[in-house]
């Protein structure tokens, strides 16, 4: 009787791996916006190179890095001031502007008394407000807090507004006739429906936000990184500036990333629809 031998079993299992992490599979993964953002980079490097545009006038993005190595402790303490001004403004902001639009929605003459009059003050330029809070305030974190507040406060309000309102009539009639009290109604109809626009207006003012910070600091302040931009400019080191522009967009990329991964870990539901209609 013949003996068949048994060849040993492959090994799929680590196939299956390296195939998964396999470079091309890598480079698909990378978002679309990330290659568009490295062909700029690059196209910008040897365009400068090939002109031989002045540093003074416009760095490459290789002598920024160097900036911004050369000089990161001092941008790393002034990060952190900006960074404490935005979190402050906006944390503040979601007191003020959640409430209120829960009271816009609710009370008809809220409505009518409030929304009006918060549209209409988006009319006023903050950088014409910003010279009065630090009038008021002094050069101190506070004015630079307020302004956050006032250019982020009003995506939050809109978008709260309008996500309340959305719930239809037909549910609200069924959350009643089931005998569900308004604090129930709200807080199992009305609010997770509203969710998805409240953090579309969460995402908006985190952008509003660092905007405001910088505002502020350009007009009063002695720390911040708005601060080393405008010392930078007026002794022509727009090196110096670009390494502070490019750290302000890093942290507000940084914040909005984490909104979204805020809103992906309160919103399950969002994303489970989105991918039902994708399929």
């Amino acid at each position: 009787m013949a003996v068949v031998e048994s060849t040993p079993a492959r090994p799929v299992i680590s196939e299956t791996r390296r195939s998964r992490w396999s470079p091309l599979r890598m480079l698909r993964s990378v978002s679309p916006a990330v290659w568009t953002l490295i062909a700029l980079v690059i196209f910008w490097e040897v365009s400068v190179r090939l002109t031989h545009v002045a540093e003074f006038i416009l760095p490459t993005p290789s002598r920024i890095i160097e900036e911004i190595g050369a000089y990161w402790p001092r941008l790393m303490v002034n990060s952190g001031y900006t960074i404490g001004e935005i979190v402050l403004g906006f944390v503040f902001s979601v007191i003020v502007a959640v409430p209120l639009a829960v009271l816009i929605t609710y009370s008809r003459a809220a409505d009518r008394a409030i929304y009006p009059l918060i549209v209409t003050s988006q009319t006023i330029p903050k950088v014409a407000i910003a010279p009065l809070m630090v009038a008021w305030f002094g050069y101190g974190a506070t004015p630079k807090i307020v302004i956050v507040v006032l250019l982020s406060f009003f995506p939050i309000v809109i978008n709260s507004v309008v996500g309340l309102r959305a719930s239809s009539a037909e549910m609200l009639y069924l959350a009643r006739s089931m005998g569900a009290t308004p604090w129930q109604t709200f807080w199992k109809f009305r609010l997770p429906q509203a969710l998805p626009n409240m953090f579309a207006g969460f995402k908006l003012a985190t952008v509003m936000a660092v905007i405001g910070a910088i505002v502020a600091e350009f007009v009063g302040s002695d720390v911040g990184l708005g601060y080393v931009i405008q010392v930078a400019g007026s002794s022509f080191n727009i090196t110096r500036q670009f390494a502070a522009i490019v750290v302000i967009s890093v942290i507000g990329m940084v914040l909005f990333m984490l909104m979204e991964w805020a809103e992906r870990l309160i919103v399950p539901w969002k994303n489970s629809s989105n991918i039902a209609g994708e399929a």
